[in-house]
């Protein structure tokens, strides 16, 4: 006689939805944007019933917020992993642009950035996304620290972090309506030359810059 194969406990398979979920939120938000993003295209997109993704995510809000919030945490935490075959002196550097330049092209980026031009004009989005877009811009900060390992209390090192995420991602935005590539490269290959002077020991402040990580 045959064993009954084991019952996945609760906890399990509530964890499994949401990933599937979340996993399905940004491919269609890169897929179809915003506005083809609803709840029912999602949950067919997951193979989750319209009443399981109502139980976990009452609102189209709740639901974008909670993907991109889970995809930023995986990237970080891939970024980590990554980081720990980054070689040691002056071409560590270039990799770490080259990584972060990677991570503002991908699916997350390009997820993000619909949800940020649809925040504008939608209240209950905004009021989700703000708080969450802090902690993420925070978070990358203190990682594009650590992976350029820098010291963050010296004089300019903390703009010239800074300056690079907000360079990369304007860069991301141009890629994403033509190949921007060739201009790119020689963008990012003048701006890993200055930073590694910003960023060299003794090296002059930085000029004061707007964007505040915190």
């Amino acid at each position: 006689m045959s064993t009954p194969p084991a019952r996945v406990p609760q906890q399990e398979r509530s964890r499994a939805t949401r990933a599937r979920l979340l996993e399905a939120t940004v491919d269609c938000l890169v897929r179809y944007g915003w506005s083809g993003t609803t709840t029912t295209v999602v949950a067919t997109h997951a193979g989750v019933s319209r009443g399981a993704q109502l139980h976990h995510y009452p609102t189209k809000a709740a639901l974008v917020t909670a993907a991109v919030a889970h995809l930023a945490e995986r990237r970080a935490e891939e970024l980590r992993v990554e980081a720990e075959a980054l070689p040691v002196g002056p071409q560590r550097l270039d990799r770490v642009v080259d990584l972060l330049g990677v991570a503002f092209t991908g699916p997350l980026f390009v997820a993000a950035l619909e949800l940020w031009v649809a925040a504008r004009t939608d209240p209950e989005l905004r009021d989700a996304l703000v708080p969450l877009e802090a902690r993420v811009g925070r978070e990358m900060h203190r990682l594009t620290v650590a992976l350029l390992d820098v010291d963050e209390r010296r004089p300019g090192v903390r703009e010239a972090v800074q300056a690079t995420l907000d360079l990369l991602r304007g860069l991301g935005v141009a890629n994403l309506l033509n190949d921007d590539s060739v201009r790119r490269t020689a963008l990012l290959r003048t701006w890993k030359h200055q930073l590694a002077t910003l960023l060299a020991p003794g090296a002059a402040p930085a000029p004061p810059h707007d964007a505040d990580p915190t």
